[in-house]
């Protein structure tokens, strides 16, 4: 597996990141050892998890394993934001809550050191500058290496840029947004604030919850049984079947498969490569229940989807523009009308 810079930063990470959800909820404690340990033997060493991926139980998976392992050889990020307890400050941005979730965190993990440290969205309820001047004195207790950013809009990921140049802070390095083939409206601001800014981008569910595993096609009526999207219709889940069941998906699809045909890859592995060839993409984060699962997305790694397999893609999933954006691009130099 190769490695790529996060950003313009000099840290480098797999071009595949593993991310931890899963573990200790569909995959148990060996599984998901076992997990982690085909992800190194395949060149991995970026693992993503957060406090609240089953309350700290993904954490603390991950910690225990990293017992076994030289730490320095690992890229560990976890995330801080949602709450993980019922009293008024077990949520959000604030000064009390980073630094009660940082202990917590390190503990879990049993590290001195995250090596990247993300607030998991925006909050409306904490100044930008509290949770900025915060997540620097982190950086330089020694605590957090690297600090990013996921579930931002792109003015206020822009905003929160600004402010630390201002102030002198620590500045993001890193962008974890949802961004698939059927999801690329990440590329409308959060994309070309990353490119501009030089942050790197670690895509999360690069497969939409399974939408883009292979498993879906045009002419279906319901979910397969036992699926994600099935519980995920039962459970109100961004990925559910009555969101995605529609034209627009199925169009996706059909162009997926058929690239998948002609690549000889699975369209799991299509829909992630497509992925790690587009502008700004440092490592999408792949997820799985499973060693058969893991295995699969693996196989996007190491080789490249032709110009024109790319080109079926884009076209298959591209969004039609809204305005400001149909405007503005229709003023650029050279295609004024």
């Amino acid at each position: 597996m190769n490695t790529r810079y996060i950003g313009k930063t000099g840290l480098k990470v797999s071009e595949l990141c593993l991310g931890a959800m899963t573990f200790g909820r569909e995959a148990t404690e060996a599984e998901s050892f076992g997990m982690m340990n085909r992800f190194g033997q395949a060149g991995g060493n970026f693992i993503d998890t957060a406090d609240v991926y089953s309350q700290g139980i993904s954490e603390a998976i991950v910690g225990r394993w990293l017992q076994s392992q030289k730490r320095q050889d690992w890229i560990i990020a976890t995330k801080v934001r949602f709450p993980m307890g019922q009293q008024p400050n077990d949520v959000g941005l604030s000064r009390k809550h980073i630094l009660d979730g940082v202990a917590a965190s390190l503990k879990r993990l049993q590290t001195d050191y995250i090596d990247l440290y993300q607030v998991h969205c925006w909050d409306y309820g904490t100044p930008l500058e509290e949770t900025l001047s915060t997540l620097d004195d982190l950086v330089r207790r020694g605590w957090v290496r690297y600090i990013g950013v996921s579930n931002f809009t792109g003015w206020q990921l822009q905003k929160a840029l600004d402010i630390s140049k201002a102030l002198g802070l620590e500045s993001f390095t890193c962008l974890q947004p949802q961004y698939n083939l059927l999801c690329r409206s990440t590329e409308w601001e959060l994309i070309a604030v990353c490119l501009n800014e030089g942050l790197g981008v670690i895509p999360w569910s690069p497969l939409r919850g399974g939408w883009l595993s292979g498993k879906f096609h045009r002419g279906m009526s319901t979910p397969p049984e036992g699926s994600r999207i099935e519980e995920a219709e039962k459970k109100n889940w961004g990925e559910k079947w009555s969101n995605y069941a529609n034209e627009a998906t199925w169009r996706v699809l059909d162009a997926l498969h058929t690239v998948a045909q002609e690549s000889g890859k699975s369209p799991a592995q299509v829909a992630i490569n497509w992925l790690l060839q587009r502008p700004g993409v440092t490592a999408p984060i792949i997820g799985a229940r499973n060693i058969g699962q893991l295995e699969l997305n693996l196989g996007a790694s190491g080789w490249n989807l032709t110009p024109q397999q790319m080109t079926t893609l884009n076209q298959a999933s591209e969004l039609p523009q809204v305005y400001p954006y149909d405007f503005v691009e229709g003023n650029r130099p050279g295609r004024e009308h």
